[in-house]
């Protein structure tokens, strides 16, 4: 591939913005997922809000939604977007007992809520973990992904399901 085929490199290879000014306007939607790892003592006092900086979800559904506003200031090239909807939620999952996060973000753009989404995600996880390590330092945050985006040119993704 030659320089100028990469959307985010000019003809001479230096990293540019995309210019999407002449895209069509569309809805745009994405749901990205991260998982958080948990000892099972940890998610005990998670559940019974005994943690001792509080509120654990609360906090990190506050700072998703927080993130999903401003990953145009933290991704390199990505546009800053008039979000329409921001919202995490939580799964509890009991074996092994670790916490599902899911971030849904939406737009009418003229470019994809995906990295919104994804730092949604990554920094809820982020906060379950600030606010556990008190008591628990080995937290694992993985399974970081999208799961679904709708919207503009690509259309409709679905990511398969992910594997117990």
């Amino acid at each position: 591939m030659t320089a100028n085929s990469f959307s985010h490199l000019d003809a001479r290879g230096a990293m540019i913005m995309v210019d999407v000014g002449e895209k069509p306007v569309t809805r745009r939607k994405a749901v990205a997922e991260a998982i958080v790892c948990l000892a099972p003592a940890t998610m005990e006092l998670l559940k019974q809000s005994a943690l001792p900086k509080g509120d654990v979800l609360a906090c990190a559904k506050i700072g998703g939604i927080l993130a999903a506003k401003r990953a145009g200031e933290l991704i390199p090239l990505c546009h800053p977007l008039n979000l329409t909807f921001a919202d995490v939620s939580f799964n509890i999952l009991e074996r092994p007992p670790r916490v599902r996060v899911i971030a849904e973000v939406r737009a009418t753009g003229v470019t994809g809520v995906e990295m919104e989404a994804i730092v949604a995600a990554q920094t809820a996880a982020a906060v379950i973990y600030d606010m556990c390590k008190a008591v628990q330092r080995d937290i694992v945050i993985a399974g970081v992904r999208l799961l679904h985006k709708s919207g503009g040119r690509s259309g409709e993704f679905n990511a398969p399901e992910a594997s117990e």
